[in-house]
């Protein structure tokens, strides 16, 4: 339930206030308000209502794969240690760690006091039996493979957790960012049955309060939490699967945070109303977009095919059309700027003429039509990518309109976002998809790419299988000398660029928006959202309160 600082409202009176000044003009008291004055300095109350296009599919974090449930369940749980703004690992569980000299162990000093959000206190046995969670093959999880490396997991108190690898593993600190999962909740239980994939209890900032598929996520803040209770009373998700009807709402002020499109950063938002209420921000993202193959399908089986398709579609024109420059063409599945990052990777500028070469080359011919052909079947297929996306949508219409002009008819099908990913994708039921990765801070992809990792509901769901990449990965792994590491890097960015399993697209420019009565935001390298538990609102410009009943 909401209420404003001074009248209690219902969710239903909400929706008819958000319907009045949506559909009749209505104006909110807050409408004239002035906000992101002098700072008063950091205060407790208020909400922050996010948005976002699909729901999560489970707030249990070994289970999902989605963007949008693990960004809630970050708030709801915590690691052994986290990225800070610099891309640093600092402590978040542990209040501390030991490395041996030969980098095969690590000691993990946890943080006393620590409790559940039911109470129970936090200890190294959580640890042991999220590791043990991790590894279980009756687990179905797509991040098995990092925990698979440890070769004894041991308490050796209360308080101290140590972890024992076989041979060097480069991403081994990293990997303790895995949200800790509570033991007396889950032991002996089958994980993808507890009710905590709908009702999580974690030892984050926020506590689950409510979910409303399709509709809502509630969390509320968690007054023992060990750095302190979050300013912030509560933190609202709302699904809205049109990202025109979401902008709408976010100009109405009804939303205090959004991912802009670019049409919306650079001219929609340039009016004076949304100039007062909500600050822009711009930073190259963690991500790219790409369009993926089905490597089964026999069409995409054929390197060829796959790099004519690269060569047929105008990558310059989908940054410049569809993100207005507001980003970069893509040659692979690593930001440009990182240390990891090959920038001399073969690349594959837009040239029809050379694709046509290589479809006619790999047996495809045109027919009277101009459409291709082989063995009297014409070259057809359809891309999937989700409903509500509108740069995905764009991107897709490019897509087709430049195969088109090489004789090749592509379908577009939009889909849920939940229906897409349980039943499509981790299914493997499709030609093409659409669709992006967040990339992390270390560049190991062994999930992703790797032969190994193919399985229903794993992330190399293209099923690609290169073993010289399978030999790459796990040498970049297995060595903790950074040089050693950027020549297989290097090499495996070569491979994929040869082999062109995706047509890379590109990498775009995070562009949020955030309402201008949130202080503590502090742009870095890792983006704005690194320390969201400790944004605050003055309390002369608070607007909700979350009520306790």
């Amino acid at each position: 339930m909401l209420m404003t600082p001074t009248t209690r409202i219902s969710w239903l009176a909400l929706l008819l206030a958000w319907l009045c000044l949506a559909l009749l003009g209505c104006k909110s008291p807050e409408a004239e308000k002035v906000y992101g004055g002098p700072d008063t300095g950091p205060a407790y109350g208020d909400l922050f209502i996010d948005a976002s296009i699909g729901d999560a599919s489970t707030l249990l974090p070994p289970l999902a794969s989605d963007a949008a449930s693990h960004g809630v369940a970050s708030l709801i749980y915590n690691g052994l240690v986290k990225y800070d703004g610099n891309l640093n690992l600092v402590g978040d569980l542990a209040e501390s760690w030991e490395i041996s000299p030969d980098g095969l162990t690590i000691t993990f000093k946890l943080r006393k006091g620590v409790r559940w959000h039911d109470g129970h206190p936090f200890t190294a046995y959580d640890c042991l039996f999220t590791y043990q969670v991790m590894v279980d093959p009756k687990t179905p999880t797509a991040y098995s493979e990092d925990y698979l490396q440890v070769k004894k997991a041991e308490v050796l108190d209360d308080y101290t957790f140590r972890v024992t690898y076989a041979q060097p593993f480069a991403p081994a600190l990293g990997s303790w960012t895995l949200a800790m999962l509570p033991r007396h909740l889950l032991e002996g239980k089958d994980i993808t049955r507890s009710p905590l994939g709908r009702h999580p209890i974690g030892t984050g900032p926020f506590k689950f309060k409510e979910w409303l598929t399709g509709t809502r996520i509630v969390l509320t803040y968690n007054p023992d939490y060990f750095e302190g209770r979050p300013y912030l009373n509560g933190y609202i998700y709302r699904v809205i699967p049109d990202q025109a009807t979401m902008f709408m709402e976010l100009k109405a002020g009804n939303l205090d945070r959004m991912n802009l499109n670019p049409l919306q950063y650079l001219r929609q938002t340039a009016y004076p109303k949304f100039q007062r209420l909500y600050n822009k921000y711009r930073y190259p993202s963690f991500s790219y977009t790409y369009l993926g193959y089905n490597l089964e399908d026999e069409r995409f089986a054929d390197k060829r095919v796959r790099r004519a398709l690269t060569y047929a579609i105008n990558k310059r024109e989908i940054v410049e059309g569809v993100l207005m420059g507001l980003g970069q063409v893509a040659t692979g599945p690593y930001k440009p700027g990182t240390w990891f990052y090959n920038p001399d990777v073969p690349r594959f500028p837009y040239n029809p003429d050379k694709a046509r070469a290589l479809l006619a080359e790999a047996g495809w011919k045109p027919n009277a039509q101009g459409i291709l052909e082989k063995d009297d079947r014409p070259f057809e297929f359809t891309i999937l990518t989700n409903q509500g996306n509108e740069i995905r949508a764009r991107t897709a219409e490019i897509i087709q309109r430049r195969l088109r002009d090489i004789g090749i008819i592509v379908n577009i099908r939009p889909l849920e976002w939940a229906a897409f990913i349980k039943e499509f994708i981790n299914k493997g039921r499709f030609e093409a998809v659409i669709l992006g990765w967040t990339t992390g801070q270390d560049p190991d992809l062994y999930d992703i790419w790797h032969s190994s990792k193919t399985r229903e509901g794993e992330l190399n769901f293209i099923h690609y299988k290169n073993p010289e990449v399978d030999r790459l990965l796990e040498e970049g792994r297995h060595t903790f000398d950074r040089e050693k590491r950027k020549r297989a890097y290097f090499r495996f960015q070569e491979i994929l660029a040869e082999d062109q399993p995706y047509t890379f697209l590109f990498v775009p420019d995070a562009l949020p928006a955030v309402h201008k009565r949130f202080r503590g935001i502090k742009p870095a390298p890792a983006g704005i959202n690194y320390n969201f538990y400790k944004w605050y609102v003055p309390k002369g410009e608070q607007k909700y309160l979350l009520s306790p009943y």
